[in-house]
């Protein structure tokens, strides 16, 4: 049938009950017959998503809404959709998936390619706000019905104790350690994002699945599906909301952090005992009151006077920190200047993160300004009763005078920033919901408070003439889309213990299932009070341990804690004790896993990857392993299985830890892994084959983290090395575990700059044939400067003792076991 015909035929149809069905270039419009007062729209945006609008009839369009998330725009599809028409519904079929709009209520229903039923709706809630800095507006809700046993993942990190997300109640209001995103993925392979940025809610129970917010202009919301999977979710994710950029390789690396180096000296002389101990380190963070005392919160100077060499001058010490002695004398610093700290980590082949604040004190330039533009809120954050304020990241003039401080910082060669308390730190009173932002009410803009501060951060630094750097930013919140700004999250201000390391693993892995691939934890946690802050304290040490050994399996491993905790290695332990040997053999690890690593970072950025991988992420077909909340996938070969108890030590009321055994090094206590059915698992540490569906009982003595290695899978080992690139990957390990076929692709580029976005960088495909017992090499794609053209590869095949060596010159090759 013509679609003009049909238009025809559908008015005539729809006006003896008083419809009206309207196609649009890219879905439907339809006011409902049953008294219902809501047009339904839906829009297309590519054959894998479609965007669904509710709004008043008396609008004859859908309403402005500034979304924070969504950069894409609807693709022309054209004949690509087919709209069809029954007595009671109208649907629209792209080619993965087909929508259909109920005529008589307006609820819409979600369906496969194939027909399978994904999702439906079952009633939603709009309520005109009468009165305040919002009216106008609307109070809005919509619930769905989905499957009774449907597992689903997401909402971001909000401490949660399961990976599966069902009969959760959940405010959707971001804070320290509360990264609440309102998005949920299925089992099913479909992906529901609700699109709004203000104070919302999510409620799943036996009523149905709800999302509700308490100000919007109409009820907007997308639902993606590709292929059944959740990878086929995530690449429809960063279709709409932007690819991830690509970090630095250093950045990929060990990074030291603490609360905090307050001097330059003090962070250089660590990065001198890392190197004279042989503790591989690319990252070292500045953390705050560089800038020194509170009135001058974040000024993005450094006017300390220990870091200057001012002790003493009294133009400057008016700027020490509040909780320093100005009487107190100190050594004259061998490193006098900031710029000079900088340079010094350079030469010792490290990089520098330095914090900086979505928050200004009163002392500084930037306050200035931003009151003069109105740009300050007025609430009262952290530090507290110091005249600090927030600053509005809503305005854009605001977000130019941030850059146009940070600038000062960028100059002098900092590598990364820390945006810290990007929530903001509120502490809060009545009313403070109703201030008006540039764009609207608090309430109704809260939660893209940190994407619009790093976006203005990334977009400024990638303007900068002559800027080719990696922008990487490290924030404290989150928001769905904040992949696509150089900028990943961690968890929050947590606390050293057990059971917040335990409710991390599912916390992240939801936070990842949003599309959001990069994100890790203060290794060890934030506050060490309930160990007394004693890295001695044998019961400290074991959970640093076992931290550290997790973040080797991180997307990025980063070492921190809150003062009077100090954080470095060589703290818990010399060489030759449990706790230390321990780290840094997690350490070391880490570093020969950087081939991998980085090359799943490239998964990410080219094919929309993920690095921490949810278990129903590839084993959708196991109920069990879909259930399972302390393990995960990294990248698509490593089972891990961080160890989240304690094993060897114990805590008496006085905090105070124990050792049991009196030599832990010698003690090996079991600990409960699941291998997921349908495939062979080899033992990292003992290449002893194990058979999948089932639980088994591994020792994990202090130095092991249980890690298994899926059959099929290759694995570049890269050499030992003291910073990332020391060593040229010219004689790589090509581990190779045999019991299925399997792939692995090698990427490679110039390591920080953008001409990857330019094709600069090469790709290498491996691949094992099981049945003929052959690894191929294909020939290498791409090119970049200071590409290797000669290499050798040695391969191994596990389980066996044989080794072969392949000389690549860049031309296809195999080898035969």
């Amino acid at each position: 049938m013509k679609r003009s015909a049909f238009i025809f035929l559908s008015l005539w149809a729809l006006g003896m009950q008083a419809q009206t069905v309207t196609e649009t270039p890219n879905g439907v419009r339809v006011v409902p017959s049953d008294g219902n007062t809501t047009t339904t729209e839906i829009v297309f945006y590519s054959p894998t998503t479609v965007r669904v609008m509710k709004y008043s009839t008396a609008l004859a369009k859908a309403p402005e809404h500034k979304s924070y998330s969504i950069i894409a725009k609807p693709e022309k599809l054209g004949k690509q959709l087919v709209t069809t028409r029954t007595s009671d519904a109208v649907s629209v079929k792209s080619e993965n998936m087909s929508v259909s709009v109920d005529l008589g209520s307006g609820n819409v229903s979600f369906f496969s390619e194939k027909s399978e039923h994904l999702i439906r709706e079952t009633g939603s809630k709009s309520e005109v706000i009468d009165a305040g800095v919002d009216q106008g507006k609307y109070k809005i809700s919509q619930t769905w019905q989905l499957d009774k046993d449907e597992v689903i993942l997401g909402l971001g990190q909000v401490g949660q104790q399961r990976v599966n997300q069902r009969g959760q109640d959940i405010q959707i209001w971001c804070t320290n350690g509360y990264i609440s995103i309102p998005y949920f993925s299925s089992e099913k392979g479909y992906g529901l994002y609700w699109d709004n940025a203000g104070e919302s809610r999510f409620t799943d129970n036996e009523s149905g699945t709800t999302f509700r917010s308490s100000v919007a202009e109409m009820e907007d919301y997308y639902l993606m599906y590709k292929d059944g999977t959740q990878d086929g979710v995530i690449a429809a994710i960063r279709q709409l909301t932007g690819q991830a950029t690509m970090f630095p390789l250093w950045a990929m690396g060990h990074w030291q952090c603490r609360e905090r180096y307050k001097s330059s000296d003090e962070l250089c002389d660590v990065l001198d005992k890392y190197r004279e101990l042989q503790i591989p380190l690319d990252g070292i963070v500045q953390d705050w009151q560089y800038w020194g005392c509170d009135s001058n919160w974040n000024a993005m100077d450094f006017m300390n006077p220990h870091y200057i060499n001012k002790m003493g001058d009294p133009k400057w010490m008016r700027y020490l920190p509040n909780d320093e002695n100005p009487k107190a004398t100190y050594p004259t610093p061998r490193i006098k200047t900031p710029q000079e700290m900088v340079q010094y980590v350079h030469d010792h082949h490290a990089h520098l993160m330095i914090s900086i604040w979505a928050s200004f004190g009163p002392w500084t330039k930037q306050y200035a300004e931003l009151e003069k533009i109105h740009a300050l809120l007025p609430f009262d954050t952290w530090p507290r009763n110091r005249g600090v304020m927030p600053y509005d990241p809503f305005n854009p003039e605001a977000r130019n005078i941030y850059w146009k401080y940070l600038r000062n910082l960028y100059g002098m060669g900092f590598d990364a920033w820390w945006t810290d308390s990007t929530e903001p730190d509120h502490f809060e009173k009545d009313g403070d919901r109703d201030y008006m932002t540039f764009d609207g009410s608090f309430r109704s803009v809260k939660n893209a408070y940190s994407m619009m501060t790093n976006r203005g951060i990334y977009e400024h630094q990638r303007a900068t003439k002559g800027n080719n750097k990696r922008s990487i930013q490290m924030t404290r919140s989150g928001a769905f889309g904040i992949q696509h700004y150089g900028t990943f999250s961690w968890s929050g201000d947590i606390t050293s213990n057990w059971q917040t390391m335990k409710r991390q693993i599912p916390s992240g892995l939801n936070y990842v299932a949003c599309g959001i691939p990069f994100w890790n934890t203060d290794l060890g946690g934030f506050f060490g009070w309930d160990y007394n802050n004693d890295p001695k304290s044998p019961a400290m040490q074991e959970l640093q341990v076992r931290w550290m050994q997790w973040g080797a399996f991180m997307p990025l491993m980063r070492n921190h804690c809150s003062s009077p905790m100090v954080s470095e290695i060589y703290n818990f332990g010399k060489p030759g004790d449990w706790a230390y040997d321990a780290m840094k053999e997690a350490v070391e690890l880490r570093y020969r896993l950087l081939p991998y690593i980085y090359s799943n970072a490239g998964d990410v950025v080219l094919h929309s990857g993920s690095m921490m991988r949810p278990l129903l992420f590839d084993f959708s077909h196991d109920r069990k392993a879909m259930e399972v909340n302390d393990e995960y996938l990294f990248g698509r070969n490593l089972l891990v299985k961080p160890v989240t108890d304690p094993l060897y030590t114990w805590k008496s009321r006085d905090k105070k830890g124990h050792e049991i055994y009196p030599d832990v090094r010698k003690a090996a206590a079991p600990v409960d892994v699941y291998l997921p059915a349908k495939t062979d698992w080899w033992d990292l540490w003992t290449n002893e084959r194990q058979t999948g569906g089932q639980t088994i009982q591994r020792l994990a003595p202090i130095d092991v983290i249980p890690v298994y290695v899926r059959a099929g899978s290759i694995l570049p080992w890269g050499p030992a090395v003291q910073y990332s690139n020391e060593k040229p990957w010219d004689n790589l390990d090509i581990r190779v575990y045999p019991g299925a076929d399997g792939d692995f692709t090698l990427y490679e580029d110039e390591g920080d700059n953008y001409n990857y976005e330019k094709g600069r960088y090469s790709l290498i495909q491996f691949h094992w044939d099981e049945a003929s017992q052959t690894l191929s090499v294909a020939a290498r794609k791409g090119s970049f400067v200071g590409m290797l053209k000669q290499r050798a590869f040695q391969v191994k095949l596990i389980g066996t003792d044989m080794t072969k060596t392949i000389n690549y010159d860049g031309a296809s090759t195999k080898v035969t076991f």
